[in-house]
């Protein structure tokens, strides 16, 4: 189409409606000019209604296991809003998951994530998941995995933010490990 109305084969008139003008060469296209939405979040949007945008939810697909069976759990998150949020987190991994307050069923800190304060981007409506699994074991140290003995136990998930519990973008689900 664009060779079209770049050569010469096209009836050109300023004055009739159903053709096209004469063509003018100084006219260069512009680019569409917009805001990036991480800025935009960042200036308009309130912290309270960033947090409130956001919903976390964890499952599993049973609520019984057998001891030493892979229990796997499915994460998803949702922006609920028709314009794109941005969450403040405090470093480069931007949520977690825990059993029984241990983060990633370790006893042992495993890495550590530098400081860094980032934005977790969710575009208008959009909905993350993201599919994880426990294998029953608990890390005791850098080298060494415990069993998990059966009974119940809680899988939590949360935003890496201060205090995601009271700001609503934490979940826990209860699963129970039988012999």
């Amino acid at each position: 189409m664009r060779r079209i109305y770049e050569s010469t084969a096209v009836h050109r008139d300023d004055d009739d409606a159903f053709s096209p003008g004469e063509k003018d060469e100084k006219r260069k296209p512009q680019a569409m000019r917009t805001v990036p939405s991480t800025y935009l979040s960042r200036l308009i949007i309130p912290h309270r209604l960033r947090f409130w945008a956001i919903t976390v939810k964890i499952s599993t697909p049973n609520p019984e296991y057998a001891v030493g069976e892979d229990i796997p759990f499915l994460v998803t998150m949702k922006n609920a809003m028709p314009f794109p949020i941005t969450i403040p987190v405090q470093s480069p991994v931007p949520w977690h998951w825990t059993v029984d307050g241990h983060r990633e069923a370790s006893h042992v800190q495993l890495r550590d994530p530098p400081d860094e304060k980032r934005g977790f981007r969710f575009d208008r409506g959009e909905r993350k998941e993201y599919l994880r699994r426990w294998q029953g074991l608990f890390r005791v140290s850098t080298s060494e995995w415990q069993p998990a003995e059966p009974g119940e136990y809680t899988i939590g998930v949360g935003l890496n933010v201060d205090d995601a519990k009271a700001k609503g973008v934490y979940d826990e689900t209860t699963v129970k490990i039988v012999p």
